[in-house]
């Protein structure tokens, strides 16, 4: 499966000696993930310097931008080779058997406040049978029991906050679904991606479960909102919450516009109905 993708970024530096931006646009290139063609280009003539980060796949760029105006462009196409399977056949893996790498996705974090959450995670998922189904459970609890408000929330709401207002955005959704997975002993991690139908396109965010394939470990998909494809999105970060994959990081007095974001699907109809299976992009 290829999608067209990209997005535009427009930066106002008041600085007048400039000031550094970190940008994470652009799409992860994994075993099932292939970069087919990419462009990347600035407005202005600024220097930058690229950094791979070994341990998540995370795309780093540093523009060391000017005073004035700057932006960015991306544009992609990445081709998609998900492992799809039965959910049913997905368990979660006991503590003893999880990969060292994975550990630090059941600690809490700064968004991501598991410990004080565990009491409720486990009154009300607890006695589930564990689990893709599990997980599943606590997506469609959050859904359910969450508004979707645009603009209800700001970069310091965590999941204990959402938890109490009952609103957010997608990047709350996730972020109370992850507290809930680690308080019951399953890793999970934040994801930001372009997200094949979700209206209007914008950058989503996700998460990731860690959780015993037929083929062993693997991180599984799910995106809380029920906006988006899970075998139509295209990663771009991984973190422990979303502070670690923000789309941009300014230094300095920088003005933000909107971003612009899109993706369409070039192999596939628009109309196709969502998969039920279990989706996995990455193993470790």
């Amino acid at each position: 499966m290829r999608y067209r993708l990209g997005c535009e970024l427009g930066y106002e530096v008041q600085e007048a000696e400039g000031a550094p931006l970190v940008f994470n646009v652009e799409a992860q290139r994994t075993a099932r993930q292939a970069v087919v063609e990419e462009r990347l280009t600035l407005s202005a003539e600024a220097p930058q310097d690229r950094f791979l980060m070994p341990e998540s796949g995370n795309r780093y760029l540093r523009v060391q931008a000017p005073r004035g105006p700057l932006t960015l462009r991306y544009e992609a196409v990445v081709e998609l080779a998900p492992e799809s399977v039965d959910p049913a056949a997905v368990g979660e893996m006991p503590a003893a058997r999880l990969p060292l790498e994975v550990l630090t996705h059941l600690y809490p974090s700064r968004y991501v406040e598991s410990d004080l959450l565990e009491p409720f995670a486990r009154k009300e998922f607890g006695a589930l049978p564990p689990g893709h189904q599990r997980v599943t459970a606590i997506c469609n609890w959050v859904r359910d029991r969450l508004d979707y408000v645009p603009g209800s929330s700001d970069e310091h709401t965590s999941a204990r906050d959402t938890l109490l207002q009952r609103q957010g955005v997608c990047r709350d959704f996730s972020h109370l679904s992850m507290a809930f997975c680690r308080a019951l002993g399953i890793p999970a991690r934040f994801v930001s991606a372009y997200a094949w139908r979700l209206s209007p396109p914008d950058f989503h965010a996700v998460m990731e479960a860690w959780l015993e394939g037929p083929e062993g470990g693997a991180w599984y998909l799910f995106d809380a909102t029920r906006m988006a494809a899970p075998d139509g999105l295209v990663r771009i970060g991984i973190g422990r919450d979303a502070a670690e994959v923000a789309f941009c990081s300014p230094y300095g007095s920088v003005d933000c516009g909107s971003p612009k974001v899109w993706i369409s699907a070039l192999d596939r109809s628009d109309d196709a109905p969502s998969t039920t299976a279990a989706i996995s992009l990455a193993s470790l």
